[in-house]
């Protein structure tokens, strides 16, 4: 394979991006499926927002740029990369700047009903972010189900293993198969 493949995994707040991620990065490396693991939302984390780059896609972009360079001089040709707007049809274009304009691109959307996410968020955000973040991920779901292209393969999360879901996510891959060297990313982080 000598083109770049990325698989986008996006979803509302909750919904389990991150969990099932690393869920799939653990069954590829169980086939020794050569990948990479990138949570999108940390290619952006800075603060206060570069000048001029209020929405930090820039220095999102810039940043992919480089750690996928990273991995691609490694060999590696394949990424799983999580954030959750990640899907929406704009998103492509920084994926081929970013990875080469040859790039396969596979959408998976997470989704999730309002009372899966809120057990969710209330059993990891503290203090006053929980407010916040219920209302992002309402406001998200809708926005992603509403502009989410029609290739994107929709994935419900509700009352599921997330074995289960991952084994769904890689079968939309069909990256099932060992491809070059392996790229083992480390755990995530808490």
């Amino acid at each position: 394979m000598n083109h770049a493949e990325v698989l986008l995994i996006g979803g509302r707040a909750g919904v389990g991006k991150s969990t099932v991620a690393w869920e799939v990065s653990a069954q590829l490396q169980a086939v020794e499926a050569a990948h990479a693991v990138v949570e999108g939302d940390l290619m952006g984390q800075v603060h206060p927002a570069p000048e001029g780059d209020p929405h930090r896609a820039g220095i999102t972009e810039r940043n992919l740029t480089a750690v996928w360079s990273n991995f691609a001089e490694l060999g590696c040709r394949r990424l799983i990369y999580t954030n959750t707007v990640s899907v929406l049809p704009e998103s492509a274009a920084m994926f081929e700047r970013a990875m080469g304009a040859d790039v396969r691109i596979v959408r998976v959307l997470l989704t999730a009903s309002d009372a899966t996410t809120y057990g969710r968020l209330s059993g990891r955000e503290i203090g006053s972010e929980l407010d916040r973040e219920v209302a992002n991920s309402v406001r998200k779901a809708r926005l992603l189900d509403e502009h989410s292209p029609a290739d994107t393969v929709r994935v419900a999360t509700d009352g599921r293993k997330v074995t289960d879901i991952a084994r769904e996510v890689v079968a939309v891959t069909g990256w099932g198969d060992p491809v070059g060297p392996a790229v083992r990313p480390g755990p995530p982080r808490s």
